[in-house]
């Protein structure tokens, strides 16, 4: 299989997994407990169907959407997630220029394996940080003035991760960060000798915004679930985020809302956007996905702030209908990661490509020329 014959996130995801080393490709693709949210988060776009209309003249149509004060080329980005070059060793580089390309947002983690400074320096697109607070109250402060300095577009708070979840395949394969050689890891990694010779041989993997704070994660391997009960402090609550917005004083977003009175309250302490995300179904399995929740979020404060739709995006279609119940934009972490891991930079660049065919080819099918003109006439609910 080469990435000529990748046509759709799928097809990525089947790449990915012939390309990593088996805990590798299952810390991507795994999630909490018995993966059902995870699973639902897909499925949920199934719940409706839409409606299109014919003889609208659809010739030219325009995709973009402007979010968190910037106008983007179309109406889904990337969203920040973790150690991206375990994956391949282009990394955050890779996904900052892949999105250059295309227009639009991306972001980085604060367990970023590319400095603040270097993606602030060298990309121009819309640039979002993930601020993970951490138990360092100092380390949480240096992170917002660094992203001041380097000129971020935005903080987006990450509000579900007090506690790790129940990642339970990363406990059968033993993942860490670094990555760490045990007896049942050593067969996957021989068996993957690119990604094994780039690993060991190419620029020494770090978490490059925390590695002068903490030993965890860079020099200390880690699992994920074991850096976030150790390292995050589990005390962040509202008055804590409040605090990193009045410090940031620019475009805030609080990733992880799922309850319209979480909506409200982020509202209320002048947050200017929410990604409805429940983490992937990393976290809370047996959490609602994004999509069904998200139109009564809408309804209640999509009128003052951003709502984003993240998490289970798989097709243009999906985007169509996050879009039609009122979202502001779609983002999404595995659908990049798993081409990302497939092809590095080019993998992005083509699963991007492959869905902005797809939402422009579904908007004309659709009948509509704009964003804008999507709205829940264009669904219907199935009973």
């Amino acid at each position: 299989m080469r990435l000529s014959d990748c046509h759709n996130v799928e097809d990525f995801r089947t790449l990915a997994r012939k390309r990593l080393p088996g805990p590798v490709y299952h810390y991507i693709d795994g999630a909490a407990d018995d993966e059902a949210t995870k699973k639902r988060n897909t499925e949920a776009f199934e719940s409706c169907d839409l409606v299109p209309s014919v003889l609208a003249g659809v010739e030219t149509i325009d995709m973009s959407t402007t979010v968190m004060g910037r106008k983007i080329d179309m109406p889904l980005f990337l969203s920040p997630t973790a150690l991206q070059r375990l994956f391949h060793w282009h990394g955050e580089r890779g996904v900052a220029r892949a999105a250059e390309k295309f227009g639009t947002w991306f972001g980085i983690s604060s367990l970023a394996t590319v400095s603040i400074e270097e993606i602030g320096r060298t990309i121009s697109t819309p640039k979002m940080f993930q601020l993970y607070i951490h138990k360092d109250k100092g380390l949480n402060h240096a992170l917002v003035e660094r992203c001041k300095e380097a000129k971020f577009d935005c903080i987006a708070l990450t509000v579900d991760t007090i506690v790790s979840g129940n990642r339970e395949r990363c406990l059968r394969t033993g993942f860490t960060s670094p990555p760490r050689l045990t007896p049942a890891s050593a067969i996957s990694f021989a068996t993957h000798p690119g990604w094994t010779l780039d690993y060991l041989f190419r620029e020494k993997f770090e978490l490059s915004n925390l590695k002068d704070h903490v030993s965890e994660g860079t020099n200390v391997a880690l699992s994920v679930a074991d850096y976030f009960n150790k390292m995050l402090d589990p005390s962040m609550d509202w008055k804590t985020a409040e605090g990193v917005r009045a410090q940031w004083g620019g475009e805030f977003c609080l990733k992880g809302i799922m309850s319209v009175e979480d909506a409200k309250r982020a509202v209320d302490i002048g947050a200017t956007a929410i990604m409805v995300s429940n983490h992937g179904g990393r976290q809370l399995d047996g959490s609602r996905s994004p999509f069904d929740q998200l139109a009564e979020i809408v309804d209640a404060v999509g009128d003052k702030i951003d709502v984003i739709c993240d998490g289970g995006i798989r097709r243009g279609s999906h985007v169509l209908k996050a879009l039609s119940v009122g979202a502001k934009a779609c983002s999404g972490g595995r659908l990049y990661l798993y081409a990302l891991a497939a092809a590095g930079q080019p993998g992005v660049e083509r699963v991007l490509a492959r869905l902005q065919a797809e939402i422009e080819r579904d908007m004309k099918l659709m009948g509509v020329k704009s964003v804008a003109e999507l709205n829940r006439g264009n669904l219907r609910w199935r009973s």
